[in-house]
């Protein structure tokens, strides 16, 4: 037992290093995330790329600049799927957009893009609502390896159905398949799904506001951080929405202990939609 509680810490140490060696070797900062959660990908990439240890693992990210992204990989979670949590979306569709619909331009901000199944579903969300075309998309990850994933809008084929159904459910006015084509087990996402969006690099908790957006949805990011990180992150969408614009977080997720709350009003609160205060 006392053996087990040792090696645990040693870990623990061992893991503190190489996350401040990835922040002053390469510049991202995971130093505040939750350590349980950090910990465990971290293992998963130990062992599956054949290290001993996480020192071991160190080293090789300091001298070996093409271990970053594979690190990258199992840090950050690049779990997500259309319209995922349908109820969302159809909140989405059905109180935000007339609020939207005032605006002669849109900006929308998808943080945490991952893949990029959440920007093609708000994308497809705003043809369907005929708002695509006066709205610029921003789509951000830290990872560049998920950022091309994004832009290329392929998607394995078994994972349609389940797209599908999200898509019906969200309250779509069209059928899924109208925006992509199959071939050789994949689905290949129509290109004009992407003429209104920005592909960028962003860190929540490294980079700044760069525009003024109507609408940020950055949803099953934030439990990932520590509470300072989160913070960080909310005072970032606090400062980069318009007034009375709408942040949409996840449904584990809530600015109720956040030092930024009093900037948000609930909009639609069993989805986690908020509306920036006018003043």
């Amino acid at each position: 037992m006392k053996e087990t509680v040792a090696i645990e810490k040693i870990e623990d140490i061992e893991i503190r290093l190489l996350l401040e060696a990835l922040y002053s070797r390469y510049h991202y900062d995971f130093r505040n995330y939750a350590m349980a959660s950090i910990k465990r990908r971290l293992k998963q990439g130990r062992d599956q790329l054949g290290f001993a240890s996480f020192s071991a693992l160190q080293e090789s990210l300091l001298h070996d600049a093409a271990m970053l992204p594979r690190i990258l990989g199992y840090l950050t979670v690049q779990v997500s799927e259309m319209f995922r949590d349908p109820t969302y979306f159809r909140a989405i569709r059905e109180k935000v957009v007339p609020h939207l619909r005032t605006y002669p331009s849109l900006k929308v901000w998808v943080a945490g893009c991952s893949g990029g199944e959440e920007l093609y579903s708000l994308v497809i969300l705003f043809r369907e609502e005929g708002l695509e075309e006066r709205t610029l998309f921003y789509a951000t990850d830290i990872n560049q390896d998920a950022l091309r994933s994004a832009e290329a809008g392929v998607f394995a084929i078994d994972r349609v159905p389940l797209f599908t159904e999200n898509h019906r459910n969200s309250g779509g006015k069209s059928s899924l398949s109208d925006y992509y084509h199959a071939a050789y087990g994949k689905v290949s996402f129509d290109k004009t799904l992407r003429r209104n969006v920005v592909f960028s690099d962003h860190s929540l908790v490294t980079d700044a506001v760069f525009a003024e957006m109507q609408l940020i949805s950055c949803r099953n990011v934030l439990i990932y951080f520590d509470r300072s990180f989160q913070d960080r992150a909310l005072g970032l969408f606090k400062d980069s929405l318009s007034r009375s614009g709408f942040l949409g977080l996840g449904a584990k997720e809530s600015l109720r202990f956040s030092q930024h709350a009093g900037a948000f009003k609930d909009f639609i609160r069993e989805e986690k939609i908020y509306q920036r205060r006018g003043a």
